[in-house]
C-alpha cells in the first residue's frame, strides 16, 4: 500500500484553524468544521499520513486570516504554527521544499500556458496549482487526497493507485 498524502485546500484549513466566517465550508449535504477536520487528521496522523500545505493554500488562508473582523493574531499564530512545521517536514507535514520543482521556469510557463483557458471556465489559480502538487505527489506513487469543501477542486484528485495482487505459487 503507498504512503497516503493529504492536501490541505483553504477551506479546509479555514475550518481547521477556526478562522472567523471561515469555520464552515462544503454543501450542507457534505459540510466541513473543525470537529470533522480536526477528527479527520488526528486519525490520519495516526496512520502516518503526510500532510501537504500548497503555497496557495498559505496564501489564500492568510488572506482570510488578515481580513477577518476579530481574532487576526491568534489565527495567523495557528496558520504560522503549520507554516513552521512544513518548512522543517515535521511530522506529519510534508518539507514545504518538496514542492520547489512545480514553482521552476519551465511549469510556471506550463502554468501561465494552460491556465488562462482554466480560468474562463471558473477554475482560479490556486485551485489549479492545488491540482498540480496533487499530480505532483500522485505522479511520485502516493495515494493522494484533496481535503476541500469544493466539489470542483475535489473533482481534480487524482485516481488512487491500483494495488496489484501478487500470485500464490
Amino acid at each position: 500500500m503507498s504512503k497516503r498524502i493529504l492536501i490541505l485546500d483553504t477551506t479546509v484549513l479555514c475550518c481547521w484553524l477556526q478562522v472567523p466566517g471561515k469555520d464552515k465550508a462544503g454543501p450542507v449535504t457534505d459540510q466541513w468544521d473543525y470537529a470533522r477536520i480536526n477528527a479527520l487528521l488526528e486519525s490520519e496522523r495516526v496512520k502516518h499520513s503526510t500532510f501537504v500545505l500548497p503555497i496557495a493554500t498559505l496564501i489564500e488562508t492568510g488572506n482570510h486570516i488578515a481580513q477577518a473582523p476579530i481574532q487576526r493574531f491568534e489565527k495567523a499564530n495557528g496558520l504560522a504554527i503549520c507554516l513552521r512545521e512544513a518548512a522543517n517536514a515535521q511530522s506529519p507535514w510534508a518539507a514545504f521544499t518538496d514542492q520547489s520543482p512545480l514553482w521552476q521556469s519551465e511549469n510556471l510557463r506550463n502554468l501561465a500556458d494552460t491556465w488562462p483557458a482554466l480560468a474562463a471556465g471558473g477554475t482560479s489559480i490556486g485551485d489549479h496549482t492545488i491540482k498540480d502538487v496533487a499530480e505532483y505527489y500522485a505522479g511520485a506513487g502516493f495515494h493522494v487526497e484533496i481535503l476541500t469543501g469544493d466539489a470542483g477542486l475535489k473533482a481534480y484528485e487524482p485516481a488512487k493507485p491500483v494495488s496489484i495482487p501478487r500470485r500464490r505459487r
